[in-house]
């Protein structure tokens, strides 16, 4: 029989952590993602043989722990990280996936795209150069991401003799820019990924510093982004009607449970229909339950015999968000090819897939001081802008601030399928006032 505090222990060490890295070229993030492999034991033999292997061909004595994570032959042959490389990894606290993105500002899009599901980013800062325009451009993504906790890694802190004051003025600096942008949380931690110090280990070189080390802080750092607290949300996947012998009138929606709880007997609203019902059953795993919740994969029985697709989603009468045709978001332009005015796309939102045209574009956000550069007519590869968007069919979106799963979309290149912008409805900088509403007098072809 367990004690409580082997419960808790085990309850702990089932939690999982979604994390990302971020920072300018050569601020070492490969090299910290690889010393937190490597010193938290989870290097199998065989990859740091590769590594040994690969560093001694290039002439160097010791092991290059940034091979660790840039897998790509390009990043290897020019030290650099070009894609998002995601690495799984546990201790005996929490499991974790990382998400290690480049650092080059045309990468700025992998950073968009690793840390849109993180819980965390650990924005590192070389403390010969401190904070420079990409940690600012970093610091900016990540607030807009709605990324609930930041760390600054002030990294190469043996180039500058582990100096304190070196150490305090990049963290002040950092903190008040994060501040700004209403980071809600933001930890400072003085390190050197090269020879392990403040990675895994405490140093012995900083004895000033009384903080957690980064694993330390990334094993009890507080996993705040509860889905089951979040407005119910259940976006249809696919409709079940077996219509066998054994089932002759079975009709289930089957799906993942994008945000809250659902239980038999609550009241829920099929949009965008409007139609209303209750909830009959739901079966999980081929059971039936009397309650689920998000992240669960299941399939909810209605009381009515309504007419549900793919698409549709169910929320709680009381609570189920508005429907709309006229899309107000932010977007990361992730494509070659500008996103412009009057540009035909389709709008993939949970499960839903609808065609839209854009009809404007307000505003270009300028990452570096956060200036509005209106009317830019388009946005290119890596640009972050305000957009308002018209679809051809209702959507029931949510605010981003209020759910990054049902308040984020993506725009879709029709004609190849390609995916042109990550949007994020409503989203602006949390300090950042409200925009003005959009014109809405223009006319429409659908």
């Amino acid at each position: 029989m367990t004690t409580p505090t082997q419960s808790a222990e085990l309850l702990a060490a089932t939690t999982l952590l979604r994390f990302a890295t971020a920072g300018s070229v050569d601020d070492g993030k490969s090299t910290l993602v690889g010393r937190l492999l490597h010193d938290s034991k989870s290097v199998l033999t065989d990859q740091l043989e590769a590594v040994e292997h690969a560093s001694r061909n290039r002439g160097q004595e010791a092991p290059d722990l940034a091979l660790l994570t840039d897998g790509l032959r390009a990043e290897r042959e020019q030290g650099i990280t070009i894609d998002v490389a995601y690495r799984y990894f546990a201790t005996a606290r929490r499991r974790f996936i990382l998400a290690d993105t480049p650092g080059h500002v045309q990468y700025t899009r992998n950073m968009v795209t690793g840390a849109s599901t993180a819980e965390l980013a650990v924005v590192l800062v070389d403390a010969r150069n401190g904070v420079v325009e990409q940690t600012r451009r970093h610091a900016a993504v990540a607030a807009l991401l709605r990324v609930p906790h930041v760390v600054l890694a002030v990294n190469k802190m043996d180039l500058v003799d582990y100096a304190e004051p070196v150490f305090a003025a990049i963290a002040e600096e950092f903190t008040a820019y994060a501040a700004s942008l209403g980071v809600p949380e933001i930890t400072a931690i003085p390190i050197s990924a090269l020879a392990g110090d403040n990675v895994v280990e405490p140093s012995a070189n900083m004895d000033w510093y009384g903080g957690p080390t980064v694993l330390e802080h990334l094993e009890t750092v507080p996993v705040s982004h509860d889905l089951t607290a979040c407005h119910a949300r259940f976006p249809v996947q696919y409709v079940i009607r077996p219509q066998t012998a054994e089932h002759p009138d079975y009709r289930g929606y089957a799906g993942q449970i994008a945000a809250g709880v659902f239980r038999v007997g609550d009241p829920v609203t099929v949009l965008p229909s409007g139609r209303t019902t209750t909830v009959e059953g739901i079966d999980l795993l081929g059971e039936s339950v009397n309650v689920a919740w998000a992240p669960q994969s299941v399939t909810l029985r209605l009381t009515d015999d309504l007419d549900v697709s793919r698409g549709d989603l169910i929320a709680p009468t009381a609570d189920a968000p508005a429907t709309t045709q006229d899309v107000e978001a932010t977007v990361c332009h992730v494509a070659d090819e500008p996103l412009t005015v009057g540009r035909r796309v389709l709008l993939k939102h949970t499960t839903r897939t609808v065609k839209a045209i854009v009809k404007d574009i307000p505003s270009r956000l300028a990452l570096d001081d956060l200036s509005q550069h209106p009317a830019p007519g388009r946005l290119v590869a890596n640009d972050i802008g305000r957009v308002v968007v018209r679809t051809a069919e209702p959507l029931a979106l949510d605010a981003y601030a209020d759910s990054r799963r049902t308040g984020s979309f993506l725009l879709i290149d029709p004609a190849d399928g390609t995916t042109l912008s990550a949007g994020m409805a409503g989203a602006s900088f949390a300090a950042e006032a409200e925009q003005p509403a959009a014109d809405d007098d223009a006319e429409w072809d659908f």
